[in-house]
This record gives structure tokens, C-alpha cells and sequence, in this order.
């Protein structure tokens, strides 16, 4: 039987409880420091008042500590990694592999930083002790089937959300423009910039477009397919995301991987408790540049967002007919007023708000750019962000009841639906009941009452209702019952995979590249003691002019047609701009892949 986890995003505290309830399987949080979102950092105290949360639904808790480390910084971060796993952590998202020779009491997942491309490089993170290696976002299926195929280890994938447009830990485009590296949980987003695309005479080919701007990721139809293919946990991204956000994409999964799993023998889910949203989730009325499967299904075109970097949210239709006042759509719609509009017309990407509807007729707070023929999202829809912020769902876990009832006293036991049980006694004479009938309905209804607590009593079996006992005695034992079963549930141990790294596995090559990343003594420990002859000093140290700065499966010739496998006219060396900075495209057909190089600022070279 294997379990399929699905992993809620948590910028903080409230957003981790928001998570639970609406039914993730675990949660990944960030620390104080060294994590690749440092705008969701946390304290120690809420990641354990977090952890003590989830383990009541036996939710697990990630921790990211997925940035690279200078020498000085070692022991700081192994210092908040074991205050981590003290508060209640049960496992650390990791890049640097100093991590791995700290020696630490805790179950190790290897980042998506990592540059999980391969079945060669996932085999050597398996077989150095890590429990579970997350993807690269652009895989195929294919790809994740050949590593499937090569490694046992746990596999976790991307979903949902933003979609890194580089390779995740070998994009160094935000360090090359700036002061803020991604790789150090600063990353600028220059990817979302506006640039032009030239060729090696200068000529402009597109001006002033969002080149590199990927789609939103969803993958909420593949996911049985990635259940065969080995995958064992969903990762829904959004560690900046707000609550909104994460009770509706978190829902909407839940559903979907519930259904998969009610009509399915071989899998189950790997914490318990209902959570029924009292809304409908709606993955398109949340944050997104427009849905894409990226590169799931194979290499292809038809990804890029080259209009906005922001959200447009859900199409509505397109502008049939403008008048003083408005404007009509080519379709019903449902509109109302407060709705937030995007519209995508010939001069680009406007926005505004819905005044109001008149007879079908739009009537916007702002005209810039309404035009027939113009494409119209919704990017903020009033009534559903209202039904969201009222929304009050709570995670319930299903309990039976049997109460005894005897000359002698009372006894009751809650029996929860993974077995837990607990049983609460009092002994005092009980007198006959004048009505049993009666005091079997009061039993029922009284211990049904789970209040405010985290339990559904679902059946009460009562025994012996030929004596009475006062509604009073059996709701404070019945108090007294859940406050134990929930003490029961968080004294069992969470299971962990916790392996040593004996050092026998090999790592692929001799060489330990720039792009990977060895900034201090002991990530270069760990690759010397895996067989590596030489390691190149870090780019992330490194001057960035000339150097490929980002290697992404995405393709700027695919993307506007000009693949160099299809016979294209547009030829020779190709360049983006943006500013002073210029970056060189080179491509790799036989990869299918792209790469920045760096030309530094103004070069023409």
C-alpha cells in the first residue's frame, strides 16, 4: 500500500493551520534563516506550535533549509537545523550537502535546488541516505519514469503553481543582474522582466515583451498518471502566497486526490481527518498567470506569458461591442461588481475593476484599453475571495463511542478511525432508570457532542440504559475522553526514514562543476569523500560575465516558432535585452534546452 501525500505551502503560522484543515497531508514551512523564500521565514516557536498542530492528524512538518552555505555560516545553520528537529520538524528540505555531514537526527529531502534532472544524480542522492528527492519542475513524464526506474527512493514533484523558468539551483540570472541571488533565498525574478529580443546585427525581432515569463503550473488532471510513475508526494508551491491562496488550491487538490484514491486498492493517504470546504475550490479564481502543464507532456511551445508576469486570472470571454458606458461580451458571464478584470488587447495588458452590470453590459471603472475583439480575465472575483475569507472549515477525525452504564458506574471509550483508543471510568452507583428509552437517547446525544474539537463521534453503542446516569457526569467524562484520545494521538511517534551516509556511493563524475555550488569545506568534504577529483570554485562566488547564467528547458525559437529542428528563417546567434544587461541565447537541440550566457553590461561580444 503506498501513501500519497499531498504538501501545502505554509508562509507562516496561520497559513500552516489553514493548510491542515483543509486537508494537506503535510506542510513545508521556512526557518529563521536559509531558506529559498527568505520573505517566509518563522520562528522556532511557531514552526513548533505548527508541528504540534499537524501531528494531532499525523500531518508532517518539512523544514526548508534549501540555500547554499558560506563557511561562516555552517555552524548558525546547524545550530537552527537541530532546533528545528527539536521543535517537532520531521524532515529538512536541504541543498548543501554540509547538511549531509552534520550528522543530523532527522529524515533529509533533497531540494529541488539540488538539480533533480537525472536518474544518475537522484540514484547518488538515494544512495547517500536522503529519504526523499523533490524534481526539477520542467521534467517530462518520461523522465520521471526513467528515474523511477533507476532509484527506489521517495519521489516528490511540483504541481501547482510558479514555474522557475531555469533549472532550480543552477539559474544565476538574479545574482548576475543584482546583489540578490536565488540560490540564497533573494531572488529578484528577472526572468519576469520585459526584454527584447535582437540578433547578432542588432536588429530588434520583439520589443519590450516578458520573454523568459513562464505560466502558472497545474497539473491537477495528470495526477494519476504521476501516481503510476512513481510519484508518492504532490507539492503545491507558494510559500509567499496569502491565506486565500492556500485554502482553495489546498481544497481543490484534496478533492481531486480523494477521488483517485477512494476507487484505488494499492494507495491511501498518509494522515486522516474529513475536511468538507463549505465553498467550491476553483484553482482559476486563485493567483495565476494561466494555466500550463509545462513540460510534463514533452517539449513544447505555448508555455510563455510573453504579454504580463502577472496574474490575469480566469478568461471571461472576449469584447464583442463597446459603448459610452461599456462594453459586451461574446459569451454569458458573471461578472459583478468589485470583480477585478484584466484586459488583453492589441496595446498590451490593462486592468481595472467592475463598477457594475447593466442589462449584460460591463460598465469598468476604467476604459485603458477596451476594444473590440480584446480578451477579457477575471483576476479578482469579489463574491468567491469573500466566501474564502468567511470560510471556517475544520478537520474532523471520525470516532466511535461505546458507553457502559451499571449498578457499579460508568464507563466510556472512544475508539478513533486509525485505532487509538481511550477509555474513561466512574465508579458510583447508578440508580434505575425510570426510562430507558430515555436515557439511552440522552447517552447518544450527549457523547456525540464533540464541540470545538478536533473529533467527529460518529456512532455511540450504549450499554446497560436500564440505569441512569445524568447527562452532567457523562459530558464531563466525555470531555475528559477526547482531551485524552488527542494526548494518545500526539504520543505516537511520527515515522521517519532517518539514514546515515556511509560514504560508499559514487558521485556520477569526477568533477563537481561551478553550477553546483560548493561554497564552503564541507560540501566539498562530502563530494571528496564520494569519489569527486575535482571541484570547480562556486559561480555563486563567482564573477558571472561570460558564464552561463541559466540553462532552462524552455525555448525561446520553440516558443515563437523558429525551432532550429524545423527549418527556420530567423538563423544565426540570437540576444535579449533588458537595460545594460545582454545575454547571449545558446541552444542545445540535442538536449532540447536553452541557456543565458552572460555578456555582461553593454558588451556586444
Amino acid at each position: 500500500m503506498r501513501t500519497i501525500e499531498l504538501l501545502s505551502p505554509a508562509k507562516d503560522l496561520a497559513a500552516a493551520v489553514a493548510a491542515v484543515d483543509y486537508g494537506a497531508d503535510a506542510i513545508y514551512m521556512g526557518g529563521s534563516r536559509f531558506g529559498a523564500r527568505r520573505a517566509a521565514a518563522n520562528s522556532v516557536d511557531d514552526i513548533a506550535r505548527a508541528a504540534e498542530y499537524a501531528h494531532r492528524y499525523g500531518v508532517r512538518v518539512h523544514a526548508a533549509l534549501n540555500t547554499v552555505l558560506f563557511d561562516d555560516e555552517l555552524e548558525a545553520a546547524e545550530t537552527q537545523a537541530r532546533e528545528l528537529i527539536a521543535a517537532g520538524v520531521d524532515a529538512l528540505i536541504v541543498q548543501d550537502m554540509a547538511l549531509r555531514r552534520m550528522d543530523l537526527p532527522a529524515e533529509l529531502h533533497a531540494s529541488t535546488q539540488t538539480g533533480n534532472t537525472s536518474p544518475e544524480g537522484v540514484r547518488f542522492l538515494q544512495d547517500c541516505g536522503f529519504a526523499r528527492v523533490i524534481l526539477e519542475r520542467s521534467l517530462t513524464l518520461d523522465d520521471i519514469r526513467r528515474i523511477r526506474a533507476a532509484t527506489t527512493v521517495e519521489l516528490e514533484c511540483f504541481v501547482h503553481g510558479a514555474i522557475c523558468v531555469g533549472h532550480s539551483g543552477r539559474c544565476f540570472l538574479s545574482r548576475a543582474t543584482s546583489s540578490r541571488s536565488g540560490n540564497r533565498g533573494e531572488c529578484s525574478q528577472p526572468c519576469r522582466l520585459p526584454y527584447d529580443l535582437k540578433d547578432a546585427s542588432g536588429r530588434t525581432i520583439v520589443s519590450g515583451k516578458h520573454l523568459l515569463s513562464v505560466r502558472d503550473l497545474d497539473l491537477s488532471d495528470d495526477l494519476e498518471t504521476l501516481i503510476d510513475a512513481g510519484i508518492a508526494s504532490f507539492k503545491i508551491e507558494g510559500r509567499l502566497k496569502d491565506m486565500r491562496y492556500i485554502k482553495n488550491v489546498v481544497a481543490y487538490y484534496r478533492r481531486r486526490l480523494d477521488e483517485i484514491i477512494s476507487r484505488r486498492a494499492d494507495i491511501t493517504r498518509p494522515s486522516v481527518g474529513r475536511s468538507v470546504p463549505d465553498f467550491t475550490p476553483d484553482t482559476a479564481k486563485s493567483f495565476t498567470r494561466g494555466a500550463s502543464r509545462y513540460m510534463l507532456r514533452g517539449k513544447c511551445g505555448g508555455v510563455a506569458s510573453f504579454d504580463t508576469p502577472k496574474a490575469v486570472g480566469e478568461p471571461i470571454g472576449r469584447i464583442a461591442g463597446v459603448s459610452r458606458r461599456g462594453f459586451t461580451l461574446d459569451r454569458p458571464h458573471d461578472l459583478a461588481a468589485g470583480d477585478g478584470i484584466c484586459i488583453v488587447g492589441r496595446n498590451g495588458v490593462s486592468g481595472t475593476n467592475v463598477n457594475g452590470v447593466e442589462g449584460g453590459a460591463i460598465v469598468p471603472n476604467r476604459t485603458d484599453g477596451v476594444e473590440a475583439g480584446a480578451e477579457v480575465y477575471r483576476n479578482y472575483d469579489h463574491a468567491f475571495s469573500l466566501a474564502l475569507d468567511r470560510s471556517r472549515t475544520r478537520r474532523t477525525i471520525d470516532v466511535d463511542a461505546r458507553v457502559a452504564l451499571s449498578a457499579d458506574g460508568a464507563t466510556l471509550s472512544l475508539r478513533d478511525c486509525e485505532g487509538v483508543e481511550v477509555t474513561i471510568a466512574r465508579a458510583l452507583p447508578l440508580d434505575l432508570a425510570a426510562a430507558p428509552d430515555k436515557m439511552e437517547q440522552t447517552a447518544r446525544r450527549t457523547v456525540a457532542k464533540s464541540g470545538d474539537t478536533i473529533f467527529s463521534v460518529r456512532e455511540v453503542a450504549v450499554e446497560g440504559a436500564e440505569r441512569f446516569a445524568p447527562a452532567s457526569l457523562l459530558a464531563e467524562m466525555r470531555r475528559e475522553a477526547l482531551e485524552a484520545l488527542l494526548r494518545e494521538r500526539l504520543r505516537r511517534p511520527v515515522p521517519h526514514r532517518i539514514t546515515a551516509d556511509d560514504g560508499a556511493a559514487r558521485y556520477p563524475s569526477d568533477t563537481v562543476t561551478r553550477y553546483e555550488n560548493v561554497t564552503n569545506r564541507m560540501a566539498a568534504e562530502f563530494y571528496r569523500a564520494h569519489g569527486a577529483q575535482r571541484i570547480e570554485p562556486p559561480l555563486e562566488a563567482s564573477p558571472t560575465a561570460g558564464e552561463r547564467v541559466m540553462i532552462s528547458s524552455y525555448c525561446l525559437r520553440r516558443e515563437i516558432g523558429q525551432c532550429l529542428k524545423e527549418s527556420p528563417s530567423l538563423r544565426g546567434d540570437l540576444y535579449i535585452e533588458h537595460g545594460a544587461a545582454r545575454y547571449r541565447l545558446a541552444f542545445d537541440c540535442s538536449r532540447c534546452e536553452m541557456s543565458l550566457i552572460d555578456l555582461g553590461r553593454g558588451d556586444k561580444g
